[in-house]
């Protein structure tokens, strides 16, 4: 019992070492420009084109009048694990990819803990563009790109979908839901012909916030490992 709690306590210094790393605190954005070309499925390219192309001609939409670019994706979308944050901020409006921000990056390192990477999972947002001042999107904004990333999942049907924060939470699972009752569960969930398991945990932005919930973001985490080695992802 004593060399398991050692060894449990090794592991878990090894986490924090790795989401705890000095570049959080860098504001400089995480440069990927240079996309792997994934080689997927005439279909699949085509439907995800025209999805990004529904979402450019919404009318209406203040976020996107202000926004500099589209915030559409980033990773494999050959993948069966797919990550939903809540929307864009400063650095992803300025690059156009998801998470590469100072919480991009911890998002990496919470990968890297569990042997992932952007080159095996799939993300995206809730909401395509940036809000204003980074606050949260309202009801009617969510409301508005709901079908959206409804059809996203759908199109890249993930074996495994990790929702990233209340916001996704809220917006995909339900509002009458709180994240510290529901995270760390999984939830049988159909989006579209997609079925998947959902997991919930915290957004990598709170976890900067609230550093004392890293230790079940890592529960989390080893979840989502365990998941994925069952799957035989």
């Amino acid at each position: 019992m004593l060399k398991k709690n050692i060894y449990n306590s090794l592991k878990l210094l090894k986490y924090y070492k790795l989401i705890n790393h000095n570049l959080i605190y860098n504001d400089k954005a995480i440069n990927r420009y240079k996309k792997d070309n994934y080689e997927i499925s005439g279909n699949k390219s085509k439907s995800l084109e025209l999805l990004k192309k529904s979402i450019i001609s919404i009318r209406n939409c203040s976020l996107k009048k202000q926004a500099n670019n589209i915030v559409f994706c980033d990773g494999n979308p050959k993948s069966k694990i797919m990550l939903v944050g809540e929307a864009p901020g400063a650095n992803e409006d300025e690059e156009g990819l998801p998470f590469v921000g100072r919480a991009g990056v911890l998002l990496d390192k919470m990968l890297e803990a569990i042997n992932l990477d952007r080159k095996k999972v799939y993300i995206s947002n809730i909401i395509n563009y940036r809000p204003p001042e980074n606050r949260r999107p309202t009801e009617e904004e969510i409301k508005r790109y709901l079908p959206f990333i409804t059809k996203h999942i759908e199109i890249i049907n993930p074996k495994i979908l990790v929702l990233l924060g209340s916001t996704a939470m809220n917006a995909l699972i339900g509002n009458d839901v709180v994240i510290s009752k529901m995270r760390g569960r999984w939830i049988e969930k159909k989006f579209g012909n997609c079925k998947t398991s959902v997991i919930i945990t915290f957004h990598p932005a709170f976890l900067m916030r609230q550093p004392a919930q890293k230790k079940m973001a890592w529960i989390d985490l080893k979840m989502i490992r365990e998941k994925k080695i069952n799957l035989k992802i």
